[in-house]
């Protein structure tokens, strides 16, 4: 949701949302809804499991478009590419398939 909205939802100006935001969150409203957004994308990479999906798939339901700057702010955030997160996770899965 674009900042303006949320303004107009709220009936504040701008500014005081930024405000506001930045004194209860310790952050910008646009950087908290883009770091709710990565989580929710990092959840989900988690939650593949053995599901047949892609990075591309998640990222894009998540609303990002730009996937090359997605991955960037991704691994700047969590420290490692949104497809080793993938990865990692469907790796654990057979590695718990095997042993069972």
């Amino acid at each position: 949701m674009p900042v303006a909205t949320l303004c107009r939802i709220v009936g504040v100006s701008e500014r005081r949302l930024r405000s506001a935001f930045c004194d209860a969150r310790g952050m910008a409203p646009h950087r908290f809804m883009l770091r709710d957004r990565l989580e929710a994308v990092r959840r989900a990479l988690l939650a593949a499991g053995e599901t047949p999906t892609t990075v591309t798939v998640i990222a894009t339901n998540h609303g990002f478009s730009e996937l090359g700057r997605f991955a960037v702010v991704y691994k700047q955030v969590f420290g490692e590419s949104p497809s080793a997160t993938l990865r990692g996770v469907t790796r654990d899965s057979a590695k718990r398939s095997a042993g069972s």
